[in-house]
């Protein structure tokens, strides 16, 4: 069974401001491929306001291509959550 997030990532896309390290040490943070770290902003690389780990279409089939060393802020937003809901109106969708 897929998991609701795979069939939506709203929260993936919703703000460049979003996916911003807060409690990861130097060691986690070097496990992301460089590719996807905004290392002056502190935070994950974004292109516009999506996520640059993001693969797919937001609202149909995503997947993160660094899921197993994502940052604390991806690994609490959950299914449902008010974070979620949020995410999930801006681009139309109803919440989980």
């Amino acid at each position: 069974m897929s998991s609701p997030c795979q069939e939506c990532g709203a929260c993936c896309a919703y703000s460049a401001e979003w996916p911003r390290f807060s409690i990861e040490d130097d060691a986690e943070i070097a496990l992301i491929p460089a590719a996807y770290v905004d290392d002056p902003a502190g935070r994950m690389r974004c292109e516009g306001d999506r996520c640059s780990a993001l693969d797919g279409e937001v609202g149909r089939a995503v997947r993160c291509r660094v899921y197993a060393v994502r940052p604390e802020v991806c690994r609490t937003c959950e299914p449902g959550d008010p974070e979620c809901d949020m995410a999930r109106r801006r681009y139309g969708m109803a919440p989980v």
